[in-house]
């Protein structure tokens, strides 16, 4: 047996390494304790890996928190602050990261315009950078399994609403799938397997104070 070509990665339908960016906004002790949508510790986990596949990958990633420089809010969670030190934080007051000029300007200079999203809450601070986004001419992928909402029919309705305006809904494993899409691709494998194989896994219960 034998793969077709591989297709050009910047021009490809599907996400690819070379056409996607990834985009990780809010995952912050308060917003991650007042989850009910989901198991926190699964939520946690998923975020990780998430946030592991893309480091992984070499996809460009743009990270933002709101309220921290105000003291009104903790930085984020310790598993992730851990996985992206050393990459900028593009703090922010306003609910919206789209509204934000200095994140704005960040996900236009990874010119990427294939923008996999991921952020608490999912009503809202998902919700808005990715209808924004959308009536730019971005593609979204929000990842449904990565993010969750303060009761189950507000996160349900925040996926409904992003997903009538044209995003995409995908999920950590699909993600992981897609981006490696051919086992021949052996430069990756040491990081797809681990990621792939723990699905049950836990990061742990986040502490308010974490």
């Amino acid at each position: 047996m034998a793969s077709e070509p591989i297709r050009d990665p910047a021009g490809d339908h599907l996400l690819t390494p070379a056409n996607a960016a990834f985009i990780v906004i809010d995952y912050q002790p308060v917003q991650v304790n007042s989850i009910v949508s989901m198991e926190r510790p699964r939520l946690v986990n998923n975020i990780v890996r998430a946030t592991r596949m893309a480091l992984a990958y070499g996809l460009p990633v743009v990270h933002s928190t709101v309220n921290v420089e105000s003291g009104r809010n903790k930085p984020a969670i310790a598993p992730l602050r851990k996985l992206l030190e050393g990459l900028p934080t593009y703090d922010r007051t306003t609910i919206n990261a789209w509204e934000d000029v200095e994140f704005r300007r960040a996900v236009a200079a990874t010119g990427r315009r294939k923008l996999v999203m991921a952020a608490l809450w999912t009503e809202a601070c998902l919700t808005f950078p990715a209808l924004d986004a959308l009536r730019e001419g971005f593609e979204v992928y929000a990842v449904a399994d990565a993010v969750g909402g303060t009761s189950a029919i507000a996160h349900e309705m925040a996926l409904r609403r992003i997903e009538q305006a044209g995003a995409r809904m995908t999920s950590v494993t699909q993600l992981f799938c897609e981006l490696q899409r051919d086992w021949k691709r052996t430069d990756t494998l040491a990081a797809f397997m681990p990621l792939f194989v723990d699905m049950g896994g836990s990061a742990g219960v986040v502490a308010a104070e974490d």
